[in-house]
């Protein structure tokens, strides 16, 4: 898990899986494989660490499934905490302040309306399925064209008074290109999102780099003349390995040739 403290909030990016089976090739978890999957106890565990482990830092406002693994992959689990943060007699968190991220496992966003109410995130990081295919594999099961659709479906069971966040992680020479920033308007032209670039964060045994400023400051630009609410990630917690895309741990040992994982905190 991860606290993330801002001037008007304390958020905290947690993890619903160990490791994560997915290998999107930008991300650290990915490349470490898959541990298990969490219980409801163990994923509110990290909530309740984060609030009472330093008495003098601030209460936990917002929480978000961006750590370790797919949330949706582990489903009844996921709901069941999300259940318990937003209960008055536990954290009383609004809808507003938990969201999920996916990196697009469509059946359970369709599932998701029906289950629990929480803000939405997709895991996009590609416009055209020739480049998703490769950096997140599981768009081969899940196409791009089936992932919007069921973002369609989320938005239109919620008449139109919601929107959802689209993540886009930065790769220099990979998916930072003025033709990929015009296909990416033209994807998202009939959905109601925000857009959050994120530079790529490095990590042993990866060959890509962070977009240079130049093309962030120009993908950036040109997603907001064409009128979507763009934001770009300020890069923190690279100095532990536990930025966006790092967060995969310190290898302690090892039982029966699987690695447990020793979990990485920002203050």
């Amino acid at each position: 898990m991860v606290r993330i403290p801002e001037k008007k909030r304390m958020t905290l990016c947690i993890s619903s899986q160990a490791g994560c089976a997915l290998q999107c090739t930008f991300c650290a978890t990915g490349a470490q494989g898959f541990e298990k999957n969490l219980t409801s106890d163990e994923i509110i565990g990290q909530v309740w660490l984060a609030n009472f482990y330093d008495k003098n830092e601030a209460p936990i406002t917002n929480v978000v499934f961006m750590g370790m693994g797919e949330p949706l992959l582990n489903f009844n689990p996921v709901m069941e905490s999300v259940d318990i943060m937003r209960n008055q007699i536990a954290y009383c968190l609004s809808r507003k302040r938990i969201t999920i991220s996916t990196s697009g496992i469509v059946p359970q966003i369709d599932q998701l309306t029906s289950s629990i109410d929480v803000s939405l995130a997709i895991s996009l990081h590609a416009p055209i399925d020739s480049l998703r295919d490769e950096i997140v594999p599981i768009n081969k099961k899940y196409p791009i064209k089936m992932l919007i659709n069921s973002c369609k479906n989320y938005l239109s069971f919620y008449e139109g008074k919601r929107s959802i966040t689209i993540e886009y992680i930065l790769i220099d020479g990979v998916n930072d290109s003025p033709e990929l920033a015009r296909q990416l308007t033209k994807l998202l032209s009939n959905i109601s999102c925000k857009i959050n670039l994120i530079p790529f964060n490095p990590f042993d045994g990866s060959d890509y780099k962070r977009s240079t400023d130049k093309n962030i400051y120009a993908f950036k630009n040109y997603l907001v003349n064409k009128g979507y609410i763009t934001t770009c990630r300020i890069t923190r917690g690279d100095a532990i390995d536990g930025a966006c895309g790092q967060l995969v741990g310190n290898l302690k040992k090892t039982i029966k040739g699987k690695s447990l994982i020793q979990h990485t905190s920002i203050h």
